[in-house]
């Protein structure tokens, strides 16, 4: 009977190590494909934001802005 017992316990023991290394591998390859997928869906930023941003950080002044905003606004 003791080697029966052990025996379906041993089985028991792969089984659960199986379906949890399937478990761990799966959740893995979704979390990479969600982040595969928000980084394809994230959208560029506009000629316009790339301009707001710069004068905010004060990489350019205000005259910059302004003849910048109007070469964005003719194209």
């Amino acid at each position: 009977m003791t080697g029966i017992g052990m025996m379906s316990g041993m089985i028991l023991f792969w089984i659960i190590t199986i379906v949890l290394a399937v478990f761990l591998v799966h959740s893995l390859f979704q979390q990479r494909n969600r982040s595969i997928d928000k980084r394809s869906s994230d959208t560029k930023p506009t000629a316009q934001q790339i301009l707001e941003e710069r004068y905010a950080r004060g990489e350019i002044n205000q005259e910059q802005f302004r003849l910048m905003q109007e070469d964005i606004k003719q194209s």
